[in-house]
């Protein structure tokens, strides 16, 4: 299965807007915390699905937003085999009330805690990259079920 999505961290006083997603049945994110949001839609630029996204999930509208990296996170387990390439955003530039999200519980975290809380493996390669402000990168994942067995990183 191919997927093409948009992942947002929204940050606010040096904190990250995560996601513990807890809500949602069959979610191979389902007890891992992450950004916001989602799979884009037809006709879609990466700005538009991470707009609509960012909107659905937290009641927000971004203003302005940085493009930080393409993520190819691929996925393999015995029922399920995914290549999912994420267009990963930032953003401190956003208006709006938080309304509830029916993927998960929203919360601002610390941004020097959040690798504590459960994360994917790669997540943590990721997060340390913006936390860094490191420039545009590209990060390939390989899972196999919720084991990291491989990852490349190209910095441009």
């Amino acid at each position: 299965m191919l997927e093409v999505t948009t992942l947002c961290y929204l940050e606010r006083d040096g904190k990250y807007l995560m996601l513990n997603r807890n809500k949602k049945k069959n979610d191979v994110n389902e007890g891992k915390w992450i950004g916001v949001g989602g799979h884009f839609e037809e006709g879609e630029s990466p700005e538009d699905c991470l707009r609509r996204e960012v909107m659905e999930e937290t009641g927000l509208t971004l203003k302005s937003q940085k493009f930080r990296g393409i993520v190819t996170f691929i996925y393999n387990s015995a029922d399920k085999n995914v290549t999912e390439y994420m267009h990963l955003f930032t953003s401190d530039d956003f208006e709006g009330e938080l309304i509830k999200c029916d993927e998960g519980e929203l919360e601002w975290i610390d941004i020097d805690k959040i690798l504590d809380l459960p994360l994917w493996e790669g997540d943590k390669i990721f997060l340390k990259l913006l936390r860094d402000e490191e420039t545009f990168f590209n990060l390939k994942l390989v899972y196999e079920d919720d084991i990291l067995v491989h990852q490349d990183l190209f910095m441009y």
